[in-house]
């Protein structure tokens, strides 16, 4: 590696000279300022000329042969350690869980870098895919349950139904922040899988369902036990991820979402069709039948979990996910980018002090604002769609099936839309952009008369809620700006709880009232 460091094309080996001169002086002033004013000042004078990797990490998976970008260039990027004046304001605390692998002397090229994010990719990114399609699966099948007549069998109106969603939102928001401070006191580790096996149990025990009383429970207990998934999973990516890495790997988070809402609709056309096996209807086995998926996929995340970047060996995995240099870079690079990760051990809890501090962190409430107002214009479309397809004269099978187009769409203007905003460095005007496609298509729907083509009122519905979300370009936008794991830990829980505040005026817009009058004045909300 000391050829490598002496390589005239590595950038970073320039810029951090220039990182120590420039900060020799704010150092020496910052007598007089307690630790924590001097951190905090130190880094908003840092202007560190980042490189970007040659190619992007994800497409190292899907590479062809041919001339290749040059991958020996160094990818150690500067930092506040390149000075060792700075370097001591910034030290890892003694507890953090992979101090000993920290090295801000290490160097190391492209060549090592890209094939360990797109290992943590495998391990870990495909792991969150695969726990939101379950989460997904369960908590959006009761959309495929009403069209094999749900609410009737179980004597339930359009109001008891906007209760259940209201309820199960409102349980899902209480239970984020205390979730994710379990989740930090315990890791993500052990209480994900914990949680993905209560909810399951409860999702596959709809089978048994009543009437409004047992309808609503259930509402209730999921929307307790899935609370917490969400802030949960981004706290535990955001231990493997550096802050440019995470938005995107949390648009694929939520592309499973899309990809549920795909794929739910194919497995309830087959499901569906049990209706009348041993006397129950389709909807009942729906309910039990992707219930034991997500129990069984909870037991497997036990197993398949790792607390951090360093603890990846187990009983049954004895030479883990890394060798011992390639912990060094992970943690190394982690570190560099964000300081503040060392700042706390991953199960180390935040006290009622440390979360009083991060709620007063009023940089943040703008984020939060957005998320309680952004998803209000296409949420009753969404949450609506196979009932106003049903409204339109499709049948039970054709309206699960044509929920189908706006889902894959939406997968990648969500993407697109996530790509360019790391591309351009740019989150507010692309969120806007997202708002901007919406409108025109909610108009339509307004200015359509009553007698309209059904066909023509499908194809709008599918270009509105093919919309370019946002969602995981605000989540990465919290995350990095948190600015210490504390924040970092309850920010997350606090965006996703204005996300469900939002989802509970979403879910009220459409009453019974306007139900009596057809799916014209519910293709309006």
């Amino acid at each position: 590696m000391a050829d490598i460091e002496k390589d005239s094309s590595a950038p970073p080996l320039t810029t951090e000279k220039t990182v120590a001169a420039s900060t020799a002086t704010s150092v020496s002033s910052g007598s007089g300022e307690d630790f924590e004013t001097t951190r905090q000042r130190l880094l908003a004078q840092q202007e560190l000329v980042k490189s970007a990797p040659p190619v992007l990490p994800i497409t190292t998976l899907f590479r062809r042969k041919g001339p290749q970008p040059d991958l020996d260039q160094i990818a150690t990027q500067p930092s506040v350690y390149d000075d060792p004046d700075v370097a001591k304001y910034f030290q890892p605390m003694p507890q953090y869980e992979n101090r000993h692998r920290f090295d801000p002397s290490a160097r190391w090229t492209w060549r090592e870098e890209l094939p360990l994010i797109n290992k943590l990719d495998w391990k870990v990114t495909l792991w969150a895919f695969w726990a939101f399609f379950a989460l997904d699966l369960d908590r959006g099948n009761i959309s495929q349950a009403n069209t094999d007549n749900f609410l009737e069998d179980l004597g339930l109106n359009t109001n008891d139904f906007n209760l259940g969603n209201t309820v199960f939102r409102l349980s899902f928001l209480c239970a984020e922040l205390p979730s994710q401070l379990i989740s930090k006191k315990l890791g993500p580790d052990r209480w994900i899988p914990t949680i993905m096996v209560l909810w399951s149990i409860v999702a596959a025990s709809q089978f048994w369902l009543s009437g409004k009383t047992s309808f609503l429970v259930c509402r209730a207990l999921l929307g307790m036990l899935q609370g917490g998934f969400i802030p949960d999973v981004v706290l535990y990516l955001s231990y493997f991820f550096k802050g440019s890495e995470l938005p995107f790997r949390l648009a694929l988070f939520w592309t499973s979402l899309r990809v549920t809402d795909v794929v739910a609709p194919l497995l309830a056309f087959g499901i569906l069709r049990l209706r009348g096996t041993y006397g129950y209807e389709g909807w009942r086995w729906l309910f039990l039948i992707e219930g034991l998926f997500t129990l069984l996929f909870g037991v497997w995340s036990f197993f398949n979990m790792a607390p951090g970047p360093t603890q990846t060996k187990s009983w049954f995995n004895k030479k883990g996910w890394f060798s011992e240099r390639e912990e060094v870079i992970l943690v190394t690079r982690i570190l560099r980018d964000d300081p503040s990760k060392g700042d706390m051990h991953n199960r180390q809890a935040v006290d009622l002090k440390l979360l009083w501090k991060s709620l007063k962190d009023y940089d943040l409430w703008p984020i939060y604002i957005i998320g309680l107002t952004f998803l209000l214009v296409a949420g009753p479309p969404d949450a609506y769609l196979t009932l106003n397809l049903r409204s339109l004269g499709f049948n039970t099978f054709d309206s699960n099936l044509l929920s189908i187009p706006t889902q894959f769409f939406g997968t990648f203007t969500m993407l697109g839309l996530t790509y360019a905003s790391e591309s351009w460095n740019e989150r507010t005007y692309l969120g806007i952009f997202g708002q901007l496609w919406l409108l025109p298509n909610i108009i339509s729907l307004v200015a359509f008369p009553d007698n309209v083509n059904p066909w023509a009122k499908f194809a709008v519905l599918t270009v509105l809620l093919s919309y370019p979300s946002a969602h995981a370009v605000h989540v990465g936008w919290t995350s990095r700006n948190s600015n210490s794991v504390r924040t970092r830990t309850v920010a997350a829980a606090m965006y996703n709880m204005f996300v469900q505040l939002g989802g509970i005026i979403h879910a009220n817009i459409v009453r019974r009232s306007l139900a009596t009058r057809g799916l014209s004045a519910r293709s309006r909300c």
